[in-house]
Order: structure tokens, then C-alpha cells, then sequence
């Protein structure tokens, strides 16, 4: 299913909402993301390819956990996208949080999710592939910034 298009920086973009679209398109950028049963998708298709991707899995009624993952260099950062990107979880799930995981030495990963407003809620120790460790993230309903839509 896609939903209708839109423009932004003079190009149309459109949402995509097919798993087996963006999923393997993810996979490309994201080492060893595996699908799960309950995954969900919603990527930004812009001139008709991908260029943007988030999966959603994990739901347990209070909390799902989100990937997120982009062609370098794209310009994918649109208010219509991350409007989606939030409202499902939040709407759509009704959960009080999302959360994300990236490994410490991901720098750039970890400023991102920053910028995006998630904060770090745990430390795993020593539990990254290079021995460092991974960092769990949170995004509270109540302090979205993208989600205006929530009154």
C-alpha cells in the first residue's frame, strides 16, 4: 500500500508501506537485520526509489522497538515522514514508548537518535560486536516532538 504523494524540495516523495520492500532495502545498509514475525515497515520512496526506511517490531502493548536507516546522503529528514513514523507507534500501537538500540561506537547513529529527541535510558556492557557497548534508547509518547498530532 502507498499512500498519495507529495512534494518536498521540488521532488515527490510517497510512503511505502510493504515489508518486502523495505525491508530488504534496509537490509542493504544495516548488517545482519533479520525479519521478524511481527515487523512492520514504513519507508520514503523520493523520484520513486527508496531512500529512507523504519521497522517496527517487538510490540508488547507498552513498547516497540524501532530501526532506522537511510541512504547516505539523502535528504529524507521531512515533516510528512516523521509525522508517519511517530503516529504509527503512537496512534496506531497505542504505546507509551519507543525504543532503539546502537552500539556505542556508532557516533553518528547515536547523535541522530539524539537530534530525533530519543535519550538514553541503559548501557549494556560489553555487549556490542567490537566489545564496546551497546546503548539502549527511549522515546517517550508524552515528550515526541514529532507527534503534535497528539494533542
Amino acid at each position: 500500500m502507498r499512500a498519495k504523494p507529495a512534494t518536498v524540495l521540488g521532488m515527490p516523495h510517497s510512503l511505502e508501506y510493504e515489508l518486502d520492500a523495505v525491508l530488504p532495502f534496509m537490509q542493504g545498509l544495516v548488517p545482519g537485520l533479520a525479519r521478524s514475525q511481527d515487523m512492520r515497515a514504513i519507508g520514503l520512496r523520493r523520484g520513486g526509489q527508496l531512500v529512507a526506511g523504519v521497522l517496527y517490531e517487538g510490540f508488547n502493548g507498552r513498547n516497540l522497538w524501532m530501526h532506522v536507516a537511510a541512504e547516505p546522503g539523502a535528504r529524507w529528514l521531512v515533516r510528512d515522514y516523521l509525522r508517519a513514523c511517530f503516529a504509527y507507534p503512537f496512534l496506531v500501537c497505542g504505546v507509551d514508548r519507543v525504543s532503539g538500540y546502537v552500539n556505542e561506537s556508532n557516533a553518528l547513529a547515536r547523535r541522530f537518535n539524539e537530534h530525533l529527541g530519543f535519550r538514553e535510558e541503559a548501557r549494556l556492557r560489553g555487549a556490542a560486536p567490537d566489545g564496546g557497548d551497546v546503548i539502549v534508547f527511549v522515546m517517550w509518547r508524552y515528550q515526541c516532538p514529532h507527534a503534535n498530532f497528539l494533542g
